[in-house]
């Protein structure tokens, strides 16, 4: 087992290696509808003063039916610490402590986004970071908590500072290897254009089936891209999908679907593949080399 995982780090890294060299440099337009674009970008050039005007969201309703637990994958113990205190200890320790080592501004508010039964056993946390972490209820579907989550963010950013923050970061708690110079290069391009979403050419080889049984197509590879979190959305953008969405009775699948809905551009920032989403019990083995090779220090937020 350990062979193998050690393997599979290495695998990783180089492919990561490998795309950081060979990813398009041209713009890529990905549209659902006629209007909407994805508009490729690895980087940006205009001064970034830091993350005061982004609040940030942090998903932790699932339920992780496919990792096969006791418990939701977020809850699960990933060397040493808990898979969701990596996102929170990057947010509320690591990037303020970078922001004030480069005269950036931090982060404004970090919302958490956690079924009630499992809000007072965090409570505690809450309370260390007070001002600067609150809770919100999931909602039935990952469109419902991002609604929630972004009202308790808009209503603390109000209260702490006497405006709404004007970007919010949504991200997803099984994603505990997200990197802060990913996290900086999204929020400053969806500074730029409005929109902005973490992403990887696409891998492997896709095939369409209409009935799971006989292939019908293969998708041409070079257009396509995965998707990660953070996702980087403008507020006033986003209560606006919010309001479409709901009227229309639109399918959405995460939040720059949103924005896609309403025409209007999202970025496509390169991010690593290293920022893996940990779905099933040999992403855990995966995630575990991956903070071995890190060397990343033990976590703790109480």
């Amino acid at each position: 087992m350990m062979l193998l995982t050690t393997l599979c780090i290495q695998l990783l890294l180089l492919l990561q290696s490998s795309y950081a060299f060979t990813a398009p440099t041209v713009t890529s337009r990905l549209s659902t509808t006629k209007s909407s674009s994805f508009i490729y970008s690895s980087s940006n050039d205009e001064e970034f003063t830091g993350f005061g005007n982004v609040g940030f969201l942090v998903l932790a309703g699932g339920t992780g039916s496919r990792m096969k637990a006791n418990m939701p994958k977020q809850f699960l113990t990933l060397s040493g610490s808990p898979v969701l205190h990596y996102s929170l200890h990057l947010f509320l320790e690591k990037l303020p402590e970078y922001c004030a080592q480069n005269g950036l501004s931090p982060p404004s508010t970090v919302v958490l986004v956690m079924d009630p039964k499992y809000q007072p056993e965090y409570q505690p946390i809450v309370d260390k970071y007070n001002g600067k972490l609150a809770f919100a209820n999931p909602g039935v579907e990952r469109q419902g908590s991002v609604e929630n989550g972004l009202n308790k963010l808009v209503e603390l950013s109000k209260e702490n500072n006497g405006s709404p923050c004007e970007f919010v970061a949504v991200h997803d708690s099984a994603r505990p290897l997200v990197t802060i110079p990913e996290i900086e290069s999204v929020v400053k391009d969806a500074q730029s254009v409005g929109a902005a979403v973490l992403g990887v050419p696409c891998k492997a080889t896709i095939k369409e089936s209409d009935d799971g049984v006989l292939v019908q197509r293969t998708i041409p590879r070079a257009r396509l891209w995965e998707v990660h979190t953070p996702q980087v959305v403008k507020v006033e953008a986003l209560l606006r999908g919010f309001d479409k969405v709901e009227k229309e009775n639109l399918e959405v699948t995460d939040d720059v679907s949103i924005i896609e809905a309403l025409g209007e551009p999202v970025k496509l920032t390169l991010g690593e593949y290293t920022n893996l989403k940990i779905t099933t019990p040999e992403d855990m083995d995966v995630a575990t080399a991956i903070l071995k090779d890190r060397g990343d220090d033990q976590i703790n937020l109480i």
